[in-house]
């Protein structure tokens, strides 16, 4: 591990999180995959910002990022993104609520992404990603007033079925 450096800071900060007090079996299951995966791409970006890029721990988070891709495909997932655009829209109390990496990522008009695994929030900066921003990520992720809306009986459960409902109408 090299030196104590801020993005090592951040990763500590991830891995005191907990959620011990919280159910996360009742979470609904598409957006249980999201809020995994978000922290996932944290894990890795803060992982490749502070250890060797061939560290075995990344190497490991790797192999779980290539397995994702195909995993957002499954069932209901594929709709996620065309709800964070559909919740931007039609209801922006619900879009402003979530957390920014999601809004940025899946949000069209966000040039924010997912890129060979790493958040990128301008793909014209060629920058590290600063720290407070992936800490910022961390402390929206959980937020207990968002962890309630995972559940499958919260509002934005509630939403998100009627939205693929519609859909699939």
């Amino acid at each position: 591990m090299l030196e104590m450096n801020e993005y090592v800071r951040v990763l500590q900060k991830l891995y005191s999180k907990s959620l011990i007090l919280e159910s996360p079996t009742d979470f609904h299951p598409v957006l249980r995959f999201y809020f995994t995966d978000a922290i996932a791409h944290i894990d890795y970006t803060l992982s490749t910002l502070a250890y060797n890029y061939m560290s075995p721990r990344n190497i490991m988070t790797m192999e779980y990022m290539r397995w994702r891709l195909d995993e957002e495909k499954v069932g209901d997932r594929v709709h996620f993104p065309g709800f964070i655009n559909w919740l931007k829209e039609k209801q922006p109390e619900k879009y402003e609520a979530l957390p920014m990496l999601w809004t940025g990522v899946y949000d069209n008009d966000d040039p924010a992404q997912y890129r060979s695994f790493r958040i990128v929030l301008n793909p014209d900066d060629k920058k590290a990603i600063p720290a407070e921003h992936l800490s910022t990520f961390i402390d929206e992720f959980f937020d207990p007033k968002f962890i309630k809306l995972l559940y499958n009986t919260s509002s934005l459960a509630r939403l998100f079925d009627e939205y693929v409902q519609s859909r699939s109408a």
